[in-house]
């Protein structure tokens, strides 16, 4: 889906509770005195840190694990910075005047990313001194995501009813806030709307799941009829045939079991972006600013990296002559190593940028299939849901092998894979729209896309005229990483891949001993 840079802030994925606790060095005095964490968050527009709430305090322990937890909306496509401040208070209600004992930063995606969404983060923040850690743990909140399916079978038992002969259909209410028991009617359809009161019958979710191993029969009593007729019996039966449950799993649960977000990074290196040491050129390496490529791959990678483990990310170039022979190539290394693509982290594969620019020359054509299809050999070796391929590639939109690229997508649609585009400089990208596939799915010799896995933004939809850098590009990581979980989600539940257990927690470091 194309989404313009004015659109308002998405609904939260889901909410996640936060856990904290905290080890503190031996070095504090006896007893020691009481903790508190305090929790502030970043606003996107002002960057501005806002205070979210506070553990409650715990006093005696040099190990405290808090109670009071933090619940925060989770959005997967925002950078989501958080701050925890620690403190030492001398009272349980003044902490005006407090104690400060260190601080950790980090994004809320690292916590959920994190092995088994737990992470450990040093506490910094007082010169000279050994802070102690902190450790924060992940947690999601939802309703029940249980999914019941059952068929059941209307009996005619009392003629007089003719239930044998209606339309029956059922209306389930939950008959205490626990969901224990289960009131359902029973109706006869009918056409015009007033549909007729059969009767009524009651079971609990217990019950149902009963039939599993055995047929349940349940009367269907009428009050009024029951009350009129001394030789009532019931209105029919109802027989359930079959029940079973399933589970409607959710991004984060996979993310916690362990799937890791793979990176990979195309640039467009074609000699249609102009020559990178001119200003008018979309590579132009400004001392004051970022070019349009370095800020899509700056504001997208900053997001993704948190749900990748190593951090390593391969990057590419495309549409260059190499040196110094003079190649074209149309998936290059940008770190110059054939043997080994990735670069340590998105500055990485910034700084990798910025020296094939001073290196390579600007040519052509531009072919997207090259690249799609060396990140799809590398997802078909892995198809148990444990890894995730998400692919970038950035472009001024001038595309040359079209219909090589279609039968990539095909192809690439059956795998664990995503393909985000970012167009940059003033083309038209109707190619990339078509690319897109939001309105006509991506076709190729006759096949279908079996799912829907790009997503394409126009980078110039994104330029805040305020000159807010920082916010246009939050806007643009939100845009362009939107369909990432939904995507992911489509190929678990096509290949019936449940998402596995959280890995058992690394041995807590050992806490500070307690003080006599």
């Amino acid at each position: 889906m194309s989404l313009g840079g004015a659109s308002e802030r998405s609904v939260p994925a889901t909410k996640i509770e936060i856990t904290v606790s905290c080890r503190r060095p031996h070095v504090l005095p006896s007893p020691p005195p009481p903790a508190v964490v305090v929790l502030y968050t970043q606003s996107r527009a002002s960057q501005e840190w806002r205070e979210f709430g506070r553990t409650e305090v715990i006093d005696n322990t040099l190990n405290p694990d808090f109670v009071r937890k933090f619940v925060l909306d989770y959005f997967f496509e925002e950078k989501q910075n958080l701050r925890f401040d620690v403190y030492n208070v001398d009272s349980k209600t003044n902490i005006s005047k407090p104690d400060f004992l260190g601080q950790a930063f980090l994004a809320l995606g690292e916590v959920i990313g994190g092995q088994g969404s737990r992470v450990e983060r040093t506490l910094t923040g007082v010169p000279g001194k050994k802070c102690g850690t902190i450790l924060l743990t992940a947690e999601e909140l939802s309703n029940c995501r249980d999914i019941a399916t059952m068929q059941l079978c209307a009996n005619k038992l009392d003629k007089k009813d003719f239930f044998g002969k209606s339309d029956p259909f059922l209306v389930f209410y939950r008959s205490n806030e626990d969901g224990t028991t289960v009131k359902i009617d029973v109706y006869d359809w009918d056409r015009d709307g007033s549909h007729d009161f059969i009767g009524e019958f009651t079971t609990s979710y217990r019950e149902l799941s009963k039939a599993q191993n055995q047929f349940t029969v349940y009367e269907v009593l009428n009050p009024r009829k029951k009350c009129k007729k001394k030789k009532y019996v019931n209105s029919g039966t109802v027989t359930l045939l079959s029940f079973s449950v399933d589970s409607e799993f959710t991004f984060v649960d996979y993310i916690k079991g362990g799937t890791q977000l793979n990176f990979t990074v195309a640039i467009d290196f074609t000699a249609s972006n102009g020559n990178p040491l001119q200003p008018t050129s979309l590579h132009y390496m400004s001392p004051y600013q970022l070019s349009a490529y370095a800020m899509a791959l700056k504001a997208v990678g900053e997001i993704i990296q948190d749900y990748d483990s190593d951090k390593l990310f391969p990057a590419y170039g495309f549409g260059a002559k190499l040196p110094p022979e003079g190649r074209i190539s149309h998936q290059f290394p940008l770190n110059n190593n054939d043997e080994d693509p990735n670069c340590a982290g998105i500055e990485g594969v910034l700084e990798s940028y910025f020296q094939s620019l001073r290196t390579v020359q600007l040519y052509g054509p531009t072919y997207f299939a090259p690249v799609i299809n060396q990140v799809a050999r590398a997802a078909a070796k892995i198809s148990d849901g444990s890894q995730y391929y998400v692919l970038l590639i950035i472009t001024d939109g001038v595309i040359s092998d079209m219909t090589q690229t279609k039968e990539a997508i095909v192809s690439a649609s059956s795998l664990p894979m995503s393909i985000i585009i970012v167009g940059v400089g003033p083309a038209m990208f109707e190619a990339m729209e078509e690319l897109d596939g939001d309105d006509v799915r991506v076709s190729s010799r006759g096949r279908y896309a079996e799912r829907d896995i790009v997503q394409f933004v126009p980078f110039r939809d994104y330029v805040d005229r305020s000159g807010n850098q920082v916010l246009s590009m939050a806007r643009l990581a939100k845009d362009v990483l939107a369909e990432i979980p939904e995507q992911l989600l489509s190929y678990m539940r096509t290949r019936d891949i449940q998402p596995r257990p959280p890995p058992p927690a690394n041995p807590s470091p050992t806490p500070a001993p307690e003080q006599p």
